[in-house]
């Protein structure tokens, strides 16, 4: 059942293989440096049902009669295409992670009112509760208070203060210190400022864009927001047809063009990347980036020159699960679009085209290889006109050479230029945790791919490093001119929500690594190491690491130590959201706390609702701006809190 729920964080999509295929996996690998036993907050082991169990705030349960309507009709009008991927449509396990509000608008006034128009209003209401599993939020107050006049003028003096998800083009999560404005001294007063309440949300993983006076997010109901950064009002609002997981790219111009039209871009779910007005919110353009039903886009997409880069991913590995699912023909790949338009430049497939190997136990026809989904955000090389990408495991067998790799691609054509494969033979399903195993590739994982997005970092003997951090705990740095290793240090055990997850940062020789190791009832070669980890870019020698100390948790249920999403540094400072809820900000040069605060706590939203955060995980890397720090929390997903707000802190004069 892992991808069906847990797993479904990818990346990462958690390893739920047993500890023995870890073990034996990783057997050849260096332990890590001897370190202090962990003496934070303990939590009972992730369930692979925890994500069910966190939807809502309460347990969800459908009316019978809510529940037969809906089940009726999706198995009359819909299941034809969402149990097959006909007509590109996605797969039922794709729509089990939206919320019952977008896929109604979708079935109302959006990609499905063709469909939906044959249905009554009871029948579409129903129906989008059945596919979800879980009942509508509260409707009242779906949106801020709308900007009035000067509050809803962009400010063009004020360009795009980021390139994009990894700040700059070498994706380092460094922001400037004279665009953060934070430092030592400043970020002790820090208080909140405003707060916004993502509506009938549980997660909120979109890291915000700042350009022209505005905040840009997306939502996991599917909004994305145009919001005044000084008190939150929305400037504008656009509906995606599904969650928005990736960061928010705004294009670029030149300071004072009164005449400029930048975009904004994004993806979303199912598998859409889009192109929107920024000053009007207006849609200029939006693609499917592959026919695959099982397609999603996780890693933001990446606008440099003429080319916006877009990495897709899948969640075909979960629907793998059921015993009568033809496994697996989803293949991972690059794509470059014509940033103006959308259409396609190039693509890149990771994977060979997936061709008949059998049939199933069942009967079922069996395709192999394939997988090696792109998670994460490509990180670019400018000098070397390359590209650097992260990759995920294979779906079925055989497994293949560019799964579990760091792939370097040419930025004009996409040809692959080299590839390091930190972990072979790495082929794994939602399967493989059934009791039938029925598509279980023979591999059977350990499925310790990567989810964090890499890093094109400089040591300190002036050298270039591609930095990149695995799910088994891992951390890599490769040679950007011929992908070989020079080096790899074990910083976390690894393991069920374990590992490097999302994203690490670095700065003046130094790289920041987040380890999550959460608890999973299970036995490894090492103890948790959950915390931050700096380490020397040229070497990989451990300068210090930052360890949980006290009980933060206190019981919650969902709460764990360690840090499963994003980090940001600037000005000497790591800015961490916790899976315990906490955002901190530790020094650089010794991992000591500089400040703190709990998340998860209630706060009065800009339209005067009440809202909490929960863990902070995800793509969505806290960031830093002209003394304001912006943070999302909430990831009820994966046995982690739930909670839908997006917070922005000032320190105070």
């Amino acid at each position: 059942m892992k991808r069906t729920l847990l797993h479904m964080v990818k990346p990462g999509l958690l390893a739920l293989a047993g500890a023995a295929a870890w073990t034996a996996a990783l057997a050849a690998q260096d332990r890590p440096p001897a370190s202090a036993p962990v003496t934070g907050p303990v939590s009972a082991p992730v369930s692979a049902h925890a994500e069910a169990d966190s939807y809502r705030d309460k347990t969800d349960t459908l009316d019978p009669v809510t529940q037969a309507t809906g089940e009726r009709v999706y198995g009359q009008i819909c299941s034809s295409c969402h149990e097959t991927g006909m007509n590109r449509a996605p797969q039922r396990f794709i729509l089990a992670q939206m919320t019952p509000e977008s896929v109604l608008r979708a079935l109302t006034s959006g990609v499905m009112q063709g469909v939906g128009g044959t249905l009554t209003s009871d029948e579409r209401k129903s129906v989008a509760q059945y596919v979800t599993g879980h009942a509508f939020g509260d409707e009242a107050s779906l949106e801020p208070r709308r900007c009035a006049l000067r509050e809803a003028t962009f400010d063009m003096s004020a360009p795009p203060a980021f390139a994009g998800w990894g700040i700059d083009a070498r994706s380092t999560h460094e922001i400037p210190a004279d665009v953060s404005r934070l430092s030592v001294a400043t970020a002790p007063r820090l208080k909140l400022k405003w707060a916004l309440a993502f509506p009938n949300a549980l997660r909120a993983r979109s890291q915000p864009a700042i350009a022209g006076g505005a905040i840009f997010v997306g939502s996991h109901n599917g909004t994305v927001y145009a919001l005044d950064i000084k008190t939150g009002c929305a400037r504008w609002t656009y509906s995606a047809s599904a969650e928005v997981r990736t960061g928010i790219v705004v294009s670029p111009w030149t300071a004072g063009d009164g005449k400029a039209q930048p975009l904004v871009y994004f993806g979303d779910l199912v598998g859409s990347a889009y192109a929107i007005d920024m000053r009007t919110g207006k849609e200029v353009w939006k693609v499917k980036v592959s026919d695959h039903a099982g397609t999603t886009l996780t890693g933001t997409p990446v606008l440099h020159g003429n080319k916006l880069y877009v990495p897709v991913s899948s969640l075909e590995e979960g629907s793998a699960s059921k015993p009568d699912f033809p496994c697996c023909t989803f293949r991972g790949a690059i794509n470059a679009l014509d940033p103006k338009t959308g259409a396609e430049i190039w693509r890149t497939y990771l994977v060979d085209e997936p061709k008949p190997t059998g049939k199933t136990a069942a009967g079922i026809d069996r395709f192999g290889p394939s997988g090696v989904p792109v998670w994460n955000t490509p990180s670019i090389d400018v000098a070397r006109n390359q590209m650097y990408v992260a990759t995920g495991d294979n779906y079925s067998s055989p497994a293949t050479d560019l799964s579990d790799s760091i792939v370097a691609l040419d930025l004009t054509t996409g040809a692959i230029k080299w590839h390091y494969q930190a972990l072979a033979n790495d082929a794994w399903n939602g399967s493989c945790d059934e009791a039938s195993k029925v598509n279980c590739p023979d591999e059977a994982g350990p499925d310790a791919d990567f989810g964090a997005g890499t890093v094109l970092a400089q040591g300190a003997n002036g050298k270039d490093y591609v930095l990149a951090g695995q799910k088994s705990g891992w951390a890599y740095a490769i040679d950007p001119d011929n992908g070989r290793l020079v080096w790899k240090q074990r910083v976390g055990r690894g393991g069920v929500v374990g590992g490097i997850h999302f994203g690490l940062a670095a700065s003046g020789g130094t790289a920041f690594f987040p380890v999550s190791d959460v608890p999973d009832g299970r036995t490894y070669d090492i103890d948790p190491q959950p915390g931050i980890f700096a380490l020397d870019v040229a070497t990989g020698r451990t300068l210090w690491a930052a360890r949980p100390t006290g009980d933060t948790c206190r019981e919650r249920p969902f709460c764990h130590a360690g840090y499963g999403g994003s980090i940001t540094v600037t000005n000497g400072l790591v800015l961490a959201g916790g899976n315990d809820g906490y955002l901190r900000i530790y020094d650089a040069a010794n991992g000591r706390i500089v400040w703190e605060t709990d998340t998860t706590t209630n706060v009065v939203a800009v339209d005067g609702r009440t809202a909490h955060g929960g863990s902070i995980g995800g793509g969505a890397a806290p960031v830093a701006y002209d003394g304001l720090v912006i943070a999302n929390s909430g990831y009820g997903f994966a046995g982690k809190m739930p909670g839908n707000v997006l917070l922005v802190y000032e320190a105070e004069k």
